[in-house]
């Protein structure tokens, strides 16, 4: 049992080691906290989205901007689509499930906003319908995804985690919102 711990772990350093290695990848990194910077200057908010673990995912970013990561702050605006369970269950039985993200867009975003979806395949119908709302309201998305990115990668710009194990993609995410609502918070509060 402890040498499958050991693995686990070191898989996990494998894929956050391939991060670090990767310039062009950190460069998106550095590149969605300065575009969330710049939509929050503009009166813009955040929206997430996920499915199961990536809904989650989606939530605790959400909640680390609206509340706080390292200290006391004010809060910056920023939402889980799919969290009202009411939106969810009309928008699911009057429209489908693949709507239920794209309906809120539609409802919610403005041009002044970014989307982050998050995808660990790229190819869910619903996410992949949110990022065509949010361009066709001129939002601006930048997704999360691994493995080869799926249909996401011809639809936004993708930060791609290498890897194919779903959970060590979603353990990257998370790292990767946790490190970008560092910078924005640190960016718009001290360093102004």
């Amino acid at each position: 049992m402890l040498s499958k711990i050991i693995s686990e772990i070191e898989e996990s350093i494998k894929v956050k080691s391939d991060i670090i290695n990767d310039k062009s990848l950190l460069l998106k990194i550095e590149s969605l906290a300065n575009e969330i910077l710049s939509s929050i200057n503009s009166g813009g908010k955040i929206m997430f989205c996920g499915n199961g673990g990536s809904f989650a995912d989606s939530q605790h970013l959400a909640a680390e901007f609206v509340s706080r990561l390292r200290f006391d702050r004010a809060p910056l605006p920023s939402i889980a689509l799919g969290t009202n369970s009411s939106n969810i269950t009309a928008i699911a039985n009057d429209y489908g499930y693949e709507q239920v993200f794209s309906r809120e867009i539609l409802a919610i975003g403005r041009e002044t906003d970014i989307l982050i979806p998050i995808s660990t395949s790229g190819n869910s119908k619903n996410i992949l319908n949110a990022i065509k709302s949010a361009k066709d309201k001129k939002i601006r998305v930048i997704g999360l995804s691994g493995k080869d990115g799926g249909e996401m990668k011809n639809l936004c710009d993708l930060i791609l985690i290498p890897s194919e194990s779903t959970e060590k993609i979603q353990e990257s995410h998370i790292m990767i919102g946790h490190i970008i609502c560092s910078i924005v918070e640190h960016e718009y509060f001290l360093n102004r």
